[in-house]
């Protein structure tokens, strides 16, 4: 294998996803994949304990995924990147619940990577930390970024500082791919954490 296609090794790195119920199982599963097959570790964090329900299409059940971690317990401390999943349900939840979105606000206040996909934008409006920043979402998320502040980009992938946005399902690849090269390039936790 070249250089130029081997993947970052990501190995001792850990990424938190935050995800509750109506989560859209391929942006949750998709990117995991991605990420631990570079060697990180990830972990689902959620709002409650036990098990969360998927879904396809935001409307078909799909798979539970049991949760490693509450948000309200959890520390941005203990995790190198955080990546925000869709659907509709699941960030309409997050942002509603004041652990959620403080806990997002201070993943990206802290400069590491955040990823972001489709609907999941709507926590990071609900966090106030779109104003000033570039992305990419979900066509009817769109007037919320913009009204919150935010510049929106029809495009594959977009990476502002410490976002990583996609559209949809569509651009799972290319966000896989963005999200393990942004974890490879971070500094990580600081020292000590």
């Amino acid at each position: 294998m070249t250089e130029s296609t081997a993947s970052p090794s990501l190995t001792g790195r850990t990424v938190a996803f935050l995800a509750t119920d109506g989560v859209e199982q391929a942006e949750l599963t998709d990117p995991r994949t991605a990420l631990e097959e570079a060697g990180a570790t990830t972990v689902l964090i959620s709002l409650t304990h036990g098990e969360i329900q998927a879904y396809e299409s935001d409307v078909n059940p799909a798979d539970t995924f049991a949760v490693d971690a509450v948000v309200a317990d959890a520390s941005i401390d203990d995790y190198d990147a955080l990546v925000l999943p869709g659907g509709t349900t699941n960030p309409d939840a997050l942002r509603t619940d004041a652990d959620a979105v403080a806990f997002v606000r201070d993943f990206v206040g802290s400069g590491r990577p955040v990823g972001v996909i489709c609907h999941g934008p709507w926590t990071l409006v609900e966090a106030d930390v779109v104003r000033g920043r570039t992305l990419t979402s979900y066509p009817s998320v769109r007037t919320d970024i913009r009204n919150a502040g935010g510049t929106v980009v029809d495009e594959e992938v977009v990476v502002d500082g410490n976002l990583i946005s996609s559209r949809n399902p569509d651009d799972l690849p290319a966000f896989g791919k963005a999200l393990v090269n942004a974890v490879a390039e971070a500094e990580g936790r600081p020292s000590g954490a």
